[in-house]
């Protein structure tokens, strides 16, 4: 039974800066963290999660539990820097699914 997702899936590698919040100065950001992912590149509308619609131009499947929070800063394999939007975990106990992270970003 496959528990998550096979790690010779993700062939690329992103970097996430996780969003910490603003401060006096402007959004925070934790350290740069580079991951496997698989990215695939594809306009798609998404709501945010303050509920606007907003164009994701990336989104990235990761190994369960990757700390990216909407607003998260994720480095791409072609050096372009995006911003993630939505977070999402996906999992299935008892269902021979892979668990993942999707993160869809602008």
């Amino acid at each position: 039974m496959v528990t998550r997702v096979p790690p010779s899936l993700l062939r690329h590698r992103i970097g996430v800066e996780p969003y910490l919040g603003d401060g006096a100065y402007g959004p925070t950001y934790g350290p740069l963290v580079e991951h496997p992912a698989l990215v695939g590149k594809a306009v798609r509308m998404v709501r945010a999660p303050d509920g606007r619609e907003v164009t994701s131009s990336a989104q990235i499947i990761a190994a369960p539990g990757l700390d990216c929070p909407p607003g998260s800063r994720v480095t791409l394999p072609d050096g372009r820097i995006a911003t993630a939007i939505t977070t999402a975990s996906h999992t299935a106990p008892g269902l021979p699914v892979p668990a993942s992270t999707e993160v869809m970003c602008e």
